[in-house]
């Protein structure tokens, strides 16, 4: 395992911050890390890149541990804290090649990254003069010229316009399948709190509300999840327990009025058996539609107060 994470709680005061929070990461996965703001994803960034200590608990990332192998865990990683700290000051290549004198990286492997994350337009101008976008660029090669086999990603697109967004996504997807043969080599851990970023590049999500762990899913088995909810109005009330004849039916709910919130554990469109029912009670179909559940549906079933 890359990322071994074993009963990490961290409280500030009274506040807990995080409550006994464990999960394994394997090589080259790309996992989001989503929640709400204040959660605990920045803290736990934070405590596994070594900012922070936990008040319990261990982790070991590339089979250093945490606790007595930090130095050694922390060359193995590359970090892209929330706010990119960076020396607006220099110029782009000149403030790579202070970082790369800290790690010992050779010009060349500068050049590399420059490269690869598309900074070539701009090596030559000060930081201060870059856009967003190509800020978060330039935090990103300083990540990776050591050639980390982890990266720890924290909100890296806030605050990106839609173009930006793109592009970063793209570079985050291509460093995480730097593996040869179009294998993936680094394994990526990114904090989010934006569905459609771990939708596009991501192999699986893992949810903390209120410093817990809520969910860990793969993304293609959460595609893959039957359950679908359809919302439906008639023209007068009827009792739930009617509506459990439907075929599928796991739950009926009503929402309000006339109105009816109906989860099928079939992934195949049940509306029309919905409008039969309807039809054969005696019943008028106002309105009839259906959401399938995905990440933003089941992301707000988990973290909703």
């Amino acid at each position: 395992m890359s990322i071994h994470v074993n009963n990490i709680s961290k409280s500030f005061g009274d506040q807990q911050a995080l409550e006994n929070i464990s999960f394994e990461i394997g090589r080259g996965e790309i996992v989001g890390f989503l929640g709400p703001n204040g959660a605990g994803k920045s803290t736990l960034m934070k405590i596994l890149t070594g900012y922070l200590t936990a008040d319990s608990g261990k982790a070991r990332i590339n089979d250093f541990e945490l606790d007595t192998q930090l130095a050694d865990l922390q060359r193995s990683i590359g970090y892209l804290p929330e706010h990119n700290p960076l020396y607006t000051e220099m110029y782009v290549r000149e403030y790579l090649q202070f970082h790369a004198s800290i790690f010992s990286a050779s010009k060349d492997r500068i050049e590399e990254v420059i490269k690869l994350t598309g900074l070539s337009p701009e090596a030559n101008k000060k930081i201060e003069q870059l856009s967003k976008g190509y800020r978060q660029r330039v935090g990103l090669a300083a990540a990776l010229l050591h050639d980390p086999e982890v990266l720890i990603l924290d909100e890296p697109t806030t605050g990106l316009d839609p173009n930006q967004l793109v592009e970063i996504r793209s570079l985050i997807s291509s460093i995480g399948k730097d593996g040869k043969d179009g294998k993936r080599g680094k394994t990526v851990f990114l904090s989010t709190h934006i569905m459609r970023e771990v939708e596009a590049i991501c192999d699986r999500v893992i949810i903390i509300n209120n410093g817990k762990i809520v969910a860990d899913k793969y993304l293609k088995d959460l595609r893959n999840e039957k359950e679908q909810v359809i919302f439906v109005e008639f023209d007068y009330r009827i009792e739930e327990i009617a509506l459990q004849k439907i075929p599928g039916m796991i739950s009926a709910k009503n929402t309000g009025g006339f109105t009816y919130e109906l989860i099928f554990d079939s992934n195949k469109d049940m509306r029309p058996a919905v409008f039969d029912y309807a039809h054969d009670n005696g019943l008028k179909t106002l309105q009839l539609n259906q959401k399938t559940k995905n990440l933003e549906t089941l992301f707000a079933e988990l973290t909703q107060k």
